[in-house]
């Protein structure tokens, strides 16, 4: 991180702190932060963010940033390279989600910087993610990147790997110049989406959007994105991952993100139980997803991947207790019964069994 040549002693003094702490952007945009609040709502009343009630919550906070703290007069906004190659298995786990949940460590590193800035006079309050604020425009205003047509913000030497914190604060620190938009004639991003939640540039319908269901969505998957979903288990990178601006990422060097083991065999996570499956992915962000959306998970996946070996436990699964989770296992042995007689091994049954 560079500090602009203008920057005040006090700004620059933050700066190399946020560096310290293992932060690699940092920027300050001012309390009336320019944001889309138009689209936002126009996308809530359409019903675009699906089944998460929450972002329909505190838009008197979410969309009007000065209600957040009052007595704020500037946000400031850090940056956390968060890229990792795939672990070498079978199926995918969006790379935020292969190590430490990020929410815990950011928020803490967030409070150090937070009680440094109080013996400098300020009042602050920092937020990770979970907090009714506008991330990713907030970042963009305060120059760490631009939005891109999939919405995910992009920074020039970073990419699309950045993990995001907040701290408004009442400290008055000039703002840095927003970063203009990059992405120009680049349509990558949305000719890569696998189900076209991409609608637009800049817009997203998160109820055809992979990582929305195959980590928010409670429910059923519908059948018309099950084949998309391919080998990713956990979240969709796609639209990330063809990012031309990418380039330059390298991986982090932060020891919390760095990938943790993952089942080589999906099938073997079948006989886990829920408190296995707690004390295998605790303090990682797979730990929300609970047992029974993996499995669903894990099953969409071995209906797009799996062998015949992955029949018997795909089987039992399909007469097990859980309706949810029994009805895709059952989905996953029709496909690879039927990609399997493609092939000439054996024809399909209809009642499922071997």
């Amino acid at each position: 991180m560079t500090a602009p040549e203008n920057a005040s002693p006090l700004k620059t003094r933050l700066r190399v702190m946020a560096e310290e702490l293992g932060f690699q952007a940092f920027g300050v945009v001012g309390i009336a932060a320019a944001l889309r609040r138009e689209y936002y709502l126009k996308w809530i009343a359409e019903g675009q963010h699906g089944s998460m009630g929450w972002m329909e919550r505190n838009n008197d906070r979410r969309l009007h940033p000065p209600n957040f703290l009052p007595e704020a007069r500037s946000i400031i906004m850090v940056g956390m390279n968060y890229y990792q190659p795939y672990p070498q298995v079978g199926y995918k786990v969006a790379r935020y989600a292969l190590g430490e949940d990020y929410h815990n460590f950011l928020f803490k590193r967030l409070k150090k910087l937070c009680t440094a800035m109080r013996e400098l006079g300020g009042e602050q309050r920092p937020c990770v993610d979970t907090a009714p604020v506008m991330e990713k425009p907030l970042a963009s205003q305060a120059g760490l990147g631009w939005q891109g047509k999939s919405t995910i913000l992009v920074h020039r030497k970073r990419g699309t790997w950045l993990l995001l914190g907040t701290i408004f604060t009442t400290l008055e620190l000039e703002p840095d110049t927003p970063e203009p938009d990059r992405c120009r004639s680049c349509t990558r991003c949305i000719d890569a989406c696998p189900t076209q939640a991409i609608t637009g540039p800049y817009q997203l319908d998160a109820r055809r959007c992979l990582a929305y269901l195959s980590i928010e969505h409670d429910g059923v998957i519908p059948e018309e994105f099950r084949e998309a979903m391919g080998d990713r288990l956990f979240g969709c990178d796609e639209c990330l991952n063809v990012c031309p601006w990418n380039r330059w990422a390298e991986a982090s060097a932060e020891e919390k993100l760095k990938p943790r083991p993952l089942p080589e065999n999906l099938r073997d996570s079948f006989e886990w139980t829920e408190d296995y499956y707690n004390l295998r992915f605790g303090g990682t962000p797979l730990k929300r997803l609970r047992l029974p959306r993996w499995l669903r998970n894990a099953c969409v996946v071995l209906g797009n991947t799996g062998t015949a070996a992955d029949l018997p436990a795909l089987e039992k699964l399909a007469a097990g207790p859980d309706a949810m989770v029994a009805e895709h296992a059952a989905w996953a042995v029709r496909r690879i019964r039927e990609r399997r007689a493609g092939e000439g091994n054996f024809p399909p049954k209809e009642n499922g069994a071997a």
